[in-house]
């Protein structure tokens, strides 16, 4: 693959020197955009999803308005579980909803496992190639997927949740089944990277943003071992077709555990605004870190944020090495787009 016209963000995440932080921001397509809410008047979530044409669209909106790095291809986590056989409905004032969640562990044996992840995802390489042949190399293509500990709980909640008890539930109860389950999603959220890679991505990231809800040991027995594999299998794979493509790791609320990421194929860990990147620092002597504005400080005045940024950055050691700025989290959804461009160009003026 030819490196992108813009190769900031690729430079940074394998350790390189680089003029200035690169910058892209979670969340970053979508429904705080008025033109996103355009779309999403005529379109249904998944149905945007689901249609490369309208998928590429969405994606390169905020690179009409913002001075990014890199764009994000619009999907969802959720595509996994679907793939997998599972309905998934995106509910307004609800968000995702599952009308037939797992409940007991026999319902394992309702999933499509032997699914060609290729051929029931295909929609998402597609869209990813058709941005990238829009781009013309202005910037890279971001792929991603859910972690296997975050779908599990969607797969078992069937919505969103503020304790996940059910999900949490199954690990203390029937543990067996609950890693069969997470194998059977890190299997296809390697070949869903893969084939995303292939499909021109050029940075690669894993949300396990409901990890948050696992203390050290449950984290360490389930949802680890997991994201350990999936980098290295990725990493594996994408080697013997000579794609060399970063990856990076959110895992949310997991601080507890920060230094085990320093033993993983990983080549940036993304990080929530809970942590303090002194911290970070010490636990990740090697890795590229990513983040970690609080999402809430795009509720301030444009030149609040320009301060906030300022003293992030320079928290990071000045942003020029190993180091990707973020938010710690997606953008909200009332954010207002032109405090986004504050946060942007704060990020874009350093020198």
């Amino acid at each position: 693959m030819d490196p992108p016209h813009n190769d900031r963000l690729l430079r940074a995440a394998k350790g390189d020197r680089v003029d200035r932080p690169p910058v892209w921001v979670m969340r970053q397509a979508g429904r705080y955009l008025q033109e996103f809410k355009n779309v999403r008047k005529k379109y249904n979530f998944f149905h945007i999803c689901q249609t490369p044409e309208l998928a590429s669209k969405v994606t390169l909106q905020p690179l009409k308005r913002f001075k990014l790095d890199a764009v994000i291809i619009f999907s969802d986590i959720l595509v996994i579980p679907q793939a997998l056989g599972m309905s998934v409905e995106m509910l307004p004032e609800v968000g995702p909803s599952f009308p037939r969640p797992l409940k007991i562990p026999g319902d394992l044996a309702l999933l499509e496992c032997d699914v060609d992840v290729d051929v029931a995802l295909g929609y998402v390489y597609e869209a990813i190639s058709l941005t990238c042949q829009k781009l013309e190399g202005r910037v890279p293509c971001i792929g991603f997927c859910g972690a296997p500990w975050t779908l599990m709980c969607y797969m078992i909640e069937g919505r969103g949740s503020q304790t996940v008890s059910g999900a949490k539930k199954w690990l203390y109860a029937y543990p067996k089944e609950s890693h069969i389950l997470l194998d059977i999603l890190t299997n296809i959220c390697i070949k869903f990277l893969v084939g995303q890679a292939r499909a021109g991505a050029r940075y690669l990231q894993v949300f396990d943003t409901l990890a948050l809800h696992l203390g050290r040991d449950l984290f360490v027995k389930f949802a680890f071992p997991c994201l350990k594999k999936i980098a290295a299998k990725v990493k594996d794979e994408l080697k013997q077709q000579d794609l060399d493509v970063p990856m990076c790791v959110f895992s949310k609320g997991t601080h507890h555990c920060l230094e085990m990421f320093e033993d993983t194929s990983y080549d940036v860990v993304g990080l929530d605004w809970t942590v303090e990147p002194a911290y970070a620092l010490q636990k990740l002597p090697t890795k590229t870190l990513q983040g970690n504005l609080d999402p809430g400080a795009l509720y301030s005045s444009k030149e609040d944020i320009e301060v906030l940024v300022k003293e992030m950055v320079a928290k990071f050691g000045g942003g020029k090495s190993k180091y990707i700025a973020n938010l710690g989290h997606g953008v909200y959804p009332d954010c207002e787009p032109e405090n986004m461009k504050a946060f942007v160009d704060a990020i874009t003026a350093i020198v």
